[in-house]
């Protein structure tokens, strides 16, 4: 196997594969394949629209759209300039919208100019004085309102080479490449401050770990704002020179007539993806399982049941868990090539390369021992800068020794091989969707008639994992849980919406005035027996 490029700058990566790559390598959006000599030479156009327009080295660029090619050429032309690039889901609506473009003081937004109920036009078009730091709007596939302006113009800037050229030579490894937001534990989101040299550490390790070449091509549904897209998916096949077949989003009928077609050499998502994929009748209809070399699922904790089944149906392939996270950059643990099956059911596998992970007490204070549950830290190039424009958050996480406290709980065995057995926080995962409860009760808690609110994740056998809250209404009303719930759903993105909204008189309580959720777990847990 050739040697993986070592630069640790998102755009030099880029032009390698520009240069080097075999024909064929790439990305196919629909029917219109794109090589990396294409998006070089149409990010470099729009990096100087870019600069035209004001966006300069450490400045902030939003993106809200599917995973389109335009979402690509942004986020290389950011690279490019030394601008950061902020990713923003499709399915947030105000509250979240708000929070972000606020916190991260984004300069300028790329957007959609609608989607599903969502019209961007008519809504930034009332929000702009509540984002002031965005000082340009740009629609991607149509026109906006007065002040804004349209991609195209973007796309058919001419190269000033002189002028691009002393924009790279400005951009440094260390230097930020973009943020992704997690919901935080305090119902402010949190935003992964991901380096261009931690972004592609992570994938590199990734790529020599699974042996992906020129040869292999993968089908991407995971979205592009997240880093199972943008590391994982994208920057992994960059490096990789394979070709990459871009889904706008999951839907399973989509993806798996994608497979149909494109005969990939890797089945990649997350465990609720895998698990809707096998349960759709076209899944019976691939005939091509046997091209196959590599199954990776991660996202969450995958199923023994879910794992056996992606054996018996992929006969050839090897299946691998993997690990990582936004404050990872991608990918960080792996199963590896050795991992028998009953290795592979019941860990998350080892650290790649020469990362590093231990287990420590909950409180930091020391290393547990081999098989002692505590709470996982991660240690090497992979790991974000921190949390952005939060100093105490990044303290808290990242410390000053290197060491990133995952808020995961697990075991190291003896082999090395890393166990997890929960999380040391309240976040549950929808879809492969992080959800911390109190983002929720808070906009549940702002509804006139809800006195307290309380969010617990329950199971779920096709998204792993949902959310079900308890509230207190306000004495002297009744609220409804469709009324609730609409409520919900105006302001958080869809995978947020709890699935169930129970009314009660009371809540456990502590002595001291908490509300015990592991209480209310244990009542629901009892109830399905």
């Amino acid at each position: 196997m050739r040697e993986i490029s070592r630069t640790e700058l998102v755009w030099k990566a880029l032009a390698e594969a520009r240069e080097r790559a075999p024909k064929g390598s790439g990305w196919i959006f629909g029917e219109r394949e794109i090589s990396f000599r294409e998006m070089d030479e149409i990010s470099d156009r729009v990096a100087c629209g870019l600069m035209n327009i004001g966006l300069g080295k450490g400045d902030r660029i939003g993106i809200i759209g599917l995973n389109q090619a335009e979402w690509l050429y942004v986020y290389f032309a950011a690279a490019k300039i030394g601008a950061v690039v902020v990713g923003l889901n499709v399915r947030y609506r105000e509250v979240e919208l708000d929070y972000i473009l606020n916190h991260s003081a984004a300069k300028v937004l790329v957007t959609l100019t609608r989607h599903a109920d969502m019209n961007y036009v008519e809504f930034f078009k009332g929000f702009r004085p509540k984002v002031p730091s965005v000082e340009r709007f740009v629609f991607v596939d149509g026109p906006g309102f007065e002040g804004s302006l349209e991609f195209d113009a973007l796309a058919g800037t001419e190269v000033d080479a002189a002028v691009l050229d002393r924009a790279k030579a400005e951009v440094r490894p260390e230097d930020l490449m973009i943020i992704i937001y997690t919901s935080g534990t305090t119902g402010r989101p949190k935003g992964a401050a991901i380096t261009h040299q931690s972004q592609l550490a992570s994938a590199r390790a990734q790529v020599e770990h699974t042996r992906e070449n020129e040869d292999d091509v993968r089908i991407l549904g995971a979205p592009l704002n997240h880093v199972g897209g943008i590391t994982v998916g994208i920057l992994a096949g960059v490096l990789a020179w394979s070709r990459c077949v871009v889904m706008p989003e999951f839907k399973a009928d989509k993806v798996i007539e994608a497979h149909m077609r494109h005969r990939p050499t890797f089945f990649a998502g997350v465990p609720t993806m895998h698990t809707l994929m096998l349960s759709h009748p076209l899944f019976e209809q691939w005939e091509s399982k046997d091209r196959i070399r590599v199954i990776t699922s991660g996202g969450a904790n995958a199923e023994p049941a879910l794992l056996t089944q992606l054996y018996e149906a992929f006969p050839r392939a090897k299946v691998m868990n993997l690990y990582g996270m936004s404050e990872t950059s991608g990918t960080v643990v792996m199963s590896p090539w050795e991992s028998d099956f009953e290795h592979t059911i019941r860990s998350i596998g080892k650290p790649l390369g020469d990362f590093e992970a231990k287990v420590v007490q909950v409180d930091g204070t020391k290393e547990m021992p081999t098989n002692e549950i505590g709470e996982l830290c991660i240690r090497g190039g992979a790991v974000a800068a921190g949390y952005f424009r939060m100093p105490e958050e990044t303290r808290e996480a990242f410390g000053g020794d290197g060491w990133l406290r995952t808020g995961d709980l697990g075991r190291i065995d003896e082999d090395g091989y890393i166990t997890l057995v929960g999380r040391s926080k309240e976040m549950y995962l929808q879809g492969g969707f992080n959800v911390y409860p109190v983002e929720v009760e808070n906009v549940l808690t702002r509804h006139p008639k809800v006195l307290m609110a309380a969010g617990i994740g329950v199971p779920d056998p096709v998204l792993g994992e949902v959310g079900r809250y308890y509230i207190v209404p306000e004495p002297g009303v009744e609220p409804t849980e469709d009324e609730l719930k609409a409520y919900c759903r105006e302001r958080l993105a869809d995978y947020k919406v709890p699935r169930r909204i129970v009314i009660r008189e009371e809540l456990p309580m502590t002595p001291v005035g908490k509300i015990m959720k592991a209480t209310l777990k244990e009542e629901y847990l009892k109830s399905i027996g």
